[in-house]
């Protein structure tokens, strides 16, 4: 009786005990994981890339747009952010046990190359999710987290501190990406796992660039409080020519990216329109208008940067009327229904119902089917590389070279969102973007240049560097999460008022329900959990 009372117990420890870190069904079920194949389990890991809804409703919706002023928040009416911090938490941790018993199977399996090529899929993948929730909330649990269900001792798993969590996944994926064996003969178990790989399709090459690229923005991320060990990671990515992704190279167009493309899934990604939908407090701000526009013309005369007419729209009667970023009292509120689902209609698309400033462009909101979910694009690989020529992190000082890879990146940048724009459609009505909107043939990498963001208009290397870095901003525009830690990490990206006072996101209020112990121990040793926290990376 005492045994079976210890049993039930320890279930339960299991599904409440943790940050809810083990607490899906999977995770409590070791017999779960038995009879799921490697295959499965990873594409559970790849699925858990997509963004949950409340995540881009309360976090990218309601905080980030508005702390990187890539867009200009109306009106803060939804104080219940905890909901996004919530499935943000919940996402990686529910996700975690999964990857544990992938690392703990694969390190069983007789040594090959095809085992060695899974294992190091799976690590570059453990990486970015770890290196994005990391970002987000500074110190979490990792060495010790996703292990409940084979340990109960570690149902409560202690906080790594944020330096120890860099390192250790700078590490692994460096070993991931030497050990990647891209030119071995596909052979099971590795046949039959790729056929899971939904990010890349078994590619190893593309594995092995975007193990290389996740260094190389890591490394320079951490880059003002570990300067040796980022120029040494740095330096031997690129002074041995290791492969990244490639976005263009002044002869051809490549265009690489590491992307979750629903369609291509076979799945949707309804929770895109409805967190706008929803939401619908997002408008073009003063600040990115003024990246996208000579003047201030309703008619948009002045626009000279074609992504303008991929990331936004015209109000109700098609003047460009941006959001003031910082509002006076008698600044009108705004109005209309610019992401209501009735656009999704030949008829109705133009009807905004009075829409009196320029909201998001309906197509980059709607299409739920064709827009992917970004983790990295050879554009911000090119604009990476050109501030670390600029400033000679781990490298020698090389300002052509930096301008080449500044121009390289604005390039594949705006390729890249035209071809976004030429494939985006209604999920409903099939109205294609070209349809109803068309770019007007002036604009194009020329034009950006000629107008503003030529390196011949910087007379000084920091003001190069301010164009490298606020180009990189503008291509993140549909990774809020990633501007947010540009933003926190430069003074010299473009912003209207105060700096920004906004360093990280609070701990879920799961944690300490759950976690209570460890949390606090981590809330005392970062000096608190407030966003106006510093986590270790910020200068």
């Amino acid at each position: 009786m005492k045994l079976k009372n210890i049993l039930i117990l320890a279930c339960i420890a299991l599904l409440f005990g943790s940050c809810r870190k083990d607490f899906t069904e999977i995770d409590t079920n070791p017999q779960g994981f038995t009879s799921a194949s490697d295959g499965s389990l990873f594409n559970g890991v790849i699925q858990s890339l997509m963004l949950t809804w409340n995540e881009q409703f309360y976090i990218n919706n309601e905080i980030l747009y508005a702390q990187t002023q890539q867009a200009a928040l109306t009106k803060a009416a939804w104080g219940n952010y905890t909901l996004g911090t919530e499935d943000l938490w919940s996402n990686y941790y529910k996700t975690l046990p999964s990857i544990r018993e992938l690392e703990k199977r694969f390190g069983e399996y007789p040594s090959s190359a095809a085992v060695t090529n899974m294992k190091a899929m799976l690590t570059i993948v453990k990486a970015y999710k770890t290196f994005k929730l990391t970002d987000m909330f500074g110190d979490i649990p990792y060495s010790e987290a996703g292990y409940g269900y084979q340990d109960l001792s570690k149902l409560y798993p202690s906080y790594d501190s944020q330096r120890d969590i860099y390192l250790s996944l700078l590490t692994e994926l460096e070993t991931a990406a030497a050990s990647i064996n891209d030119t071995a003969k596909v052979a099971e178990p590795f046949a039959s796992f790729a056929n899971f790989d939904k990010l890349f399709n078994g590619n190893l090459l593309m594995w092995k660039k975007f193990a290389n690229s996740l260094r190389l923005r890591h490394a320079l991320r951490m880059s003002e409080k570990e300067p040796a060990l980022a120029a040494e990671i740095i330096g031997e990515i690129l002074e041995n020519n290791l492969p990244v992704l490639n976005g263009y190279d002044f002869l051809s167009l490549a265009l690489e990216s590491a992307c979750i493309w629903p369609a291509a899934n076979g799945i949707s990604n309804p929770s895109l329109s409805w967190s706008f939908r929803e939401h619908n407090g997002l408008r073009m701000g003063s600040n990115i208008w003024n990246q996208f526009s000579a003047s201030n013309d309703p008619s948009g005369s002045g626009i000279f940067d074609p992504r303008a007419y991929i990331f936004f729209e015209g109000d109700q009667d098609e003047r460009w009327m941006p959001y003031p970023q910082l509002p006076d009292p008698g600044t009108p509120s705004a109005q209309g229904i610019p992401y209501g689902s009735h656009r999704d209609d030949m008829g109705n698309y133009h009807i905004k119902n009075n829409v009196n400033y320029s909201p998001f462009n309906f197509f980059i909101i709607a299409d739920e089917n064709n827009l992917p979910i970004i983790l990295m694009t050879g554009a911000e690989v090119h604009f990476i590389k050109a501030e670390i020529y600029l400033r000679g992190i781990g490298v020698a000082a090389d300002r052509d070279l930096a301008d080449i890879e500044y121009m390289n990146g604005i390039q594949a940048s705006v390729e890249w969102w035209k071809r976004r724009a030429q494939s985006m459609r209604l999920p409903l009505s099939g109205v294609r973007f070209s349809d109803k909107i068309t770019i007007p043939s002036n604009l194009s990498t020329v034009s950006i240049l000629n107008q503003r963001f030529g390196s011949w208009y910087a007379q000084t290397d920091e003001q190069l560097l301010a164009f490298i870095q606020t180009q990189r901003w503008i291509d993140a525009f549909r990774q809020p999460w990633e501007a947010y830690a540009e933003v926190r990490r430069t003074s010299l990206l473009p912003r209207e008022g105060d700096a920004l006072k906004h360093y990280r996101m609070p701990y879920p209020p799961s944690e300490a329900q759950y976690n209570a112990n460890n949390m606090n121990e981590a809330i005392g040793r970062q000096g608190g959990d407030g966003p106006g926290t510093k986590i270790w990376w910020i200068p």
